[in-house]
């Protein structure tokens, strides 16, 4: 039975992970918050009584289920108010930044070069448009095995799939990644 500080602290533990992984799913930051804030409430709510070594799995698993709810719930909305265009939405304030949350995480070393901050910061990018390129499940699979270091029994159990489709979603992603960062001349 997890305490009221141990659920405290497992969901200050997973706050910055689960947001990163549901921008990129979403690729809207006020969406992404919203889903990782229902995710936590009905964590706490539906599952704290739980051990604490059972919340991981049951968190991502709920984080994956409020991501595909947002999703069905975008598509309704879409299908709804296709045509009135006061209703499309803009990318205005959609757009993730990995750069700012990258900065206000580490700050570089001071003897850094601008020149090196420079390639970094634009390697970062690439990155990170290349990882939104990704179709839904490779990318899922990419950033919970290697965003947020899950084992593949882990990861299959969160996505609701066999650990054979975890291994060939994560491999079909790296292909893609270094093919795609290969073809912009970066290598890693």
């Amino acid at each position: 039975m997890a305490t009221e500080q141990e659920l405290s602290d497992f969901l200050k533990g997973v706050e910055g992970r689960a947001f990163k992984r549901s921008v990129y799913h979403v690729r809207n930051e006020q969406a992404a918050l919203d889903i990782v804030q229902d995710s936590m409430m009905k964590l706490a709510e539906h599952y704290g009584h739980k051990p604490i070594g059972e919340l991981p799995m049951l968190f991502q698993r709920i984080l994956s289920n409020c991501t595909l709810d947002w999703f069905r719930r975008q598509k309704t909305y879409n299908a709804l108010f296709s045509t009135m265009g006061d209703f499309e939405s803009s990318n205005e304030d959609g757009d993730f930044d990995l750069l700012e949350t990258l900065h206000s995480e580490s700050v570089p070393e001071q003897n850094e070069s601008s020149e090196t901050q420079l390639e970094r910061a634009q390697t970062l990018r690439a990155i990170e448009t290349e990882i939104l390129e990704l179709p839904a499940r490779q990318r899922e699979a990419f950033l919970m095995r290697y965003w947020e270091d899950m084992d593949v029994a882990e990861t299959a159990a969160a996505m609701g799939c066999s650990q054979g489709s975890v291994k060939t979603h994560c491999s079909r992603a790296v292909h893609a990644l270094g093919a795609a960062l290969k073809a912009k001349g970066i290598r890693l």
